[in-house]
């Protein structure tokens, strides 16, 4: 894809023991940032991450895994160990997590084309003192390049409420396209409907708001309308990673049209719901051919097209 605009994302990396009642723990590469990088890296967009990446075995796992995507990887060289997290899934694949994690984000000499478009979240923008510095660089970045933002909410890791619903608003403010998940939104605003949290956020700043709800599907907020759609009907292999390899299907499909970097920002402020119902479901489609599978392996190009067109989603 030669005229594929560079995108950043800037975040964690996390080694993912999944354990599972009667099968042996196996680790998977992980962390929301980076999945998300490898989702777009695998479908054909030019990619950089920036995060931390620890001198040690989970680290060239993860490492490996990014490369043979095409994802350039960018560290600060700090030597801290890559995060770990404990996903337990129960008989349905429905995962919770446990952490072992430090967030320090040092200065990073990116080099090469300055990026079109950044997409943040998750821990990355939560824990300090790195999720400072992502602050900053979001803020640095924004005059030249469209911004998305992802909470992924880990309530194990947000620390004090009323502090972690101010940072998440913070990047909500500075976003262009906002992903968030019914329970993200339950977490953050107990007292409101998710629906109705998105549309707040969607008045703070963002061009549009993307709420997604497991298999009942996902609503894209516009002001002044919504669009809908369902979830195609999977086998279910576990959760991990749908949410990001939902955000990597939207910001595929939205580049496609011509609406990330500066210069798109004006057609995403303009967009138009068959556009934006298109874009939804590319990015349920991804999240439908990862959940079918275990692990966080997001579709290639190929495979989102034959999901798209009503192809067999492939299991891995």
């Amino acid at each position: 894809m030669p005229d594929s605009p560079a995108l950043l994302v800037i975040g964690e990396c996390v080694a993912d023991i999944v354990r599972r009642p009667g099968v042996p723990d196996r680790t998977h590469p992980g962390g929301s940032p980076a999945n998300v990088a490898y989702g777009l890296a695998r479908l054909g967009r030019r990619t950089t991450l920036i995060t931390q990446l620890g001198p040690d075995p989970d680290g060239r796992l993860i490492g490996e895994h990014l490369a043979s995507a095409g994802v350039r990887v960018l560290t600060d060289g700090s030597g801290a160990p890559t995060p770990t997290a404990t996903v337990g899934l129960d008989d349905e694949g429905r995962a919770t997590y446990g952490f072992e994690i430090t967030w320090t984000l040092g200065p990073v000499e990116r080099g090469g084309e300055p990026p079109r478009h950044v997409h943040t979240g998750s821990v990355a923008t939560t824990l300090d003192p790195g999720a400072g510095t992502v602050l900053d660089l979001v803020r640095s970045l924004r005059e030249r390049a469209t911004v998305s933002y992802d909470p992924n909410v880990r309530a194990a890791l947000m620390g004090d409420h009323a502090r972690a619903v101010r940072q998440a608003e913070r990047f909500v403010a500075l976003s262009d396209v906002v992903k968030a998940s019914d329970e993200d939104l339950r977490w953050l605003y107990p007292q409101e409907a998710p629906q109705a949290a998105a549309e707040r956020w969607l008045r703070s700043g963002p061009a549009v708001v993307l709420l997604t709800e497991g298999a009942a599907g996902a609503t894209a907020f516009l002001p002044g309308s919504a669009v809908s759609t369902g979830a195609p009907p999977v086998r279910i292999a576990d959760t991990v990673g749908a949410g990001d390899a939902f955000m990597s299907g939207a910001l595929h499909a939205l580049a496609s049209y011509g609406l990330l970097g500066a210069e798109g920002r004006a057609g995403l402020r303009s967009l138009d719901t068959t556009v934006l119902g298109d874009v939804l479901r590319h990015a349920v489609a991804s999240a439908a051919v990862t959940v079918a599978r275990a692990g966080a392996l997001p579709p290639d190009l190929e495979e989102l097209d034959a999901a798209l067109t009503g192809g067999s989603v492939p299991e891995r």
